[in-house]
């Protein structure tokens, strides 16, 4: 049974990614600070259980579950969902690759917060369907469903420039 990470060692392996698991649902730097901030206060004060065999995913689900009370806290859930996600790509020099990244962010914004939030964990963030299912609280079935029509939306709304980028 693995011993728990230390606060410092969990801080610096996953910080990163929780901070951009908060940004895809406050779509704001400093709430997401705030969200990232606020998690480990708590895991300071609670002694982190031995034996987490996918420390990542416990970290996930702690976040996840922190965001959806943010987001009722606030009452923002809507203009969550209809906002668009944050700048998730690099600025690029190349014109071609600046609109692909503007594309793609436009068309992550039209997905429903559920689907855009279950592509950010597989796509981004590597998670297998199982991971996903039990980070956001919702059967494995649920999650793969909302990957596969998240993926449909993407390539629909991705195809006109594909169609024009692909090279005849």
């Amino acid at each position: 049974m693995p011993a728990a990470p230390t606060l410092p060692e969990l801080y610096d392996a996953h910080a990163a990614g929780l901070f951009h698991y908060f940004n895809s649902f406050t779509g704001g730097e400093a709430d997401a600070k705030d969200l990232l901030q606020e998690m480990f206060i708590k895991l300071a004060r609670r002694s982190i259980p031995d034996g987490i065999a996918n420390m990542r995913a416990w970290l996930l689900r702690l976040a996840h579950h922190q965001a959806i009370d943010w987001l009722r806290k606030h009452q923002v859930r809507r203009r969550a969902e209809e906002a668009a996600p944050p700048e998730m790509f690099a600025a690029h020099d190349d014109p071609d690759q600046a609109e692909l990244a503007k594309r793609l962010t436009t068309a992550l914004a039209l997905l429903p917060l559920e689907q855009r939030s279950v592509a950010q964990l597989k796509l981004w963030d590597g998670l297998t369907f199982e991971e996903i299912a039990e980070v956001q609280g919702i059967p494995l079935n649920t999650a793969a469903s909302r990957y596969r029509y998240a993926l449909e939306k993407l390539r629909s709304e991705l195809r006109p420039l594909y169609d024009e980028l692909k090279p005849s």
